[in-house]
């Protein structure tokens, strides 16, 4: 069920309501049965894989906080993480495997004997499975006790505002909220309609919108012209921040409205003034999971600086291939990895901002400069994030290089007409503005807020009912 559809609008509505009704000690049944209709709304059958991962975490959870011997502990922990991320393996990577196997055989002259399947991915595979992981490893690790409610943890793996796009939750955050009775307070409910209105302007006015030039940009790189291109990687920038944001801002909006607190997911990242800024900000759930459960236990920066940037460039690239079973995608991790250890060189070879004195006249423009230079590589980064293929992502380096410098307002509209293009630019400034609004917001000033962006929405909106970009994940 999509988020910026009338049908999520009923269910939310049904089902916000039916919560408040109802007495505490059956809610939790309530929001497991309508979790499991919103993940049936999308292919019913997938849900046994949810199912079987549950009831494996859940008994292995109880058996981890019983066990003593470390080393049977460990066993039940490879346990749980062959079986969550086995089913994402051959769901999600099997047949990228096997091609690889197969371009590899045929340099010797070999035949690969595998068969090639038709997977439909599980919408959501890799959220759920990560948040899952989190609960087996943080009982492991004594940070939290196992869940003995067999409904609650299926709650928690199933919890509907983020089962399918995330924020990535971790028991310690959310299986305790799962217990608390709530009661309705109107603050809370204001604060999660800001959230949803707020999500919905980003997804359908801004998203949405640049997703038509994007498309038609990339859909015939080779008729475009150099500015179209620069424009187009510009808004994919801007589209798939809108959309993955939008989706993390409406469920913490649905989770918020009942009195549930979801972690924050971005925070402004293309207002970062390093790499390093941009991935405190940028899909925080994300980037906090690969911190905490393989960077650091890889030894994170500690001894050595090559096995630093070694760890580094392994969380990156792994990071890469979580997003897509396509090399793409291992080309944007890897490129991050360049950029963050390329910045930790620039520092340890003295050219470091707090080493040069700068007057306070023109700090601001410095700051700004730093921004607009980080944009530039996060979006030429996105290049191979966006791009089909490594040969359509080469096409488009190659388009920009060679740079045109015509200026024809019909071509760079992509044949889509002035007015949309102009718009777009429109909504971008739109956002930057929103957000610095959003972020000052006062609970007295909601209903005029909730007005002009409904209104924004009716007016600039799109109404395709456009999947999220992260529901392929």
């Amino acid at each position: 069920m999509l988020f910026n559809s009338i049908e999520f609008l009923y269910f939310f509505l049904i089902v916000t309501v039916t919560f408040f009704v109802l007495p505490h000690k059956v809610r939790w049944l309530l929001l497991l049965l309508a979790s499991c209709y919103f993940y049936m709304v999308f292919r019913p059958e997938y849900i046994l894989i949810l199912f079987f991962t549950i009831i494996i975490d859940y008994f292995i959870g109880i058996k981890l906080e019983k066990i003593q011997d470390k080393s049977w502990k460990k066993k039940f922990l490879i346990i749980s993480i062959i079986a969550n991320i086995g089913i994402l393996v051959f769901f999600k990577y099997y047949n990228f495997i096997n091609t690889n196997i197969t371009e590899v055989l045929d340099l010797f002259s070999l035949k690969n004997k595998l068969p090639y399947l038709n997977i439909v991915l599980p919408i959501g595979l890799s959220f759920h499975t990560f948040q899952a992981l989190s609960y087996t490893i943080e009982v492991y690790r004594g940070n939290h006790k196992a869940e003995r409610h067999f409904g609650i943890y299926a709650l928690y793996v199933m919890f509907y505002p983020q089962l399918v796009a995330g924020p990535i939750e971790r028991p310690q955050n959310i299986l305790h909220q799962l217990h608390e009775k709530k009661s309705f307070i109107p603050t809370n409910a204001i604060l999660g309609i800001n959230l949803i209105v707020f999500g919905l302007f980003k997804k359908l006015v801004i998203a949405d919108r640049l997703a038509i030039y994007v498309n038609q940009v990339f859909s015939s790189i080779s008729d475009a012209s150099s500015v179209s291109v620069i424009i187009a990687i510009a808004f994919f920038s801007f589209q798939i921040y809108c959309d993955f944001s939008g989706y993390s801002d409406i469920a913490r909006g649905t989770a918020k409205f009942m009195g549930y607190e979801l972690m924050i997911n971005f925070n402004r990242p293309y207002s970062a003034r390093s790499i390093n800024e941009f991935w405190s900000k940028w899909h925080i759930s994300l980037s906090s999971w690969f911190r905490d459960y393989l960077y650091i236990p890889l030894g994170g920066n500690r001894g050595k600086k090559i096995f630093w940037y070694r760890n580094l460039f392994i969380v990156f690239l792994i990071s890469g291939l979580w997003h897509g079973a396509n090399w793409t995608f291992v080309i944007w991790g890897g490129l991050h990895a360049i950029y963050l250890i390329s910045s930790h060189l620039l520092k340890d070879f003295g050219f470091h901002g707090t080493k040069i004195k700068i007057h306070n006249s023109i700090k601001p423009l410095i700051g700004f400069l730093n921004v607009i230079f980080v944009f530039i590589l996060v979006s030429f980064a996105w290049i191979f994030f966006r791009a089909s293929s490594i040969n359509q992502a080469i096409e488009v380096i190659n388009k920009i290089l060679h740079f045109d410098y015509s200026f024809n307002l019909i071509q760079l509209s992509a044949e889509l007409g002035p007015l949309n293009l102009i718009i777009s630019f429109f909504v971008i400034v739109l956002l930057l503005f929103s957000e610095k609004i959003f972020e000052r917001l006062k609970i007295n000033n909601s209903l005029a807020f909730n007005i002009v962006y409904i209104f924004l929405i009716l007016i600039l909106g799109m109404n395709g009912k456009t999947e999220f970009i992260y529901f392929q994940f």
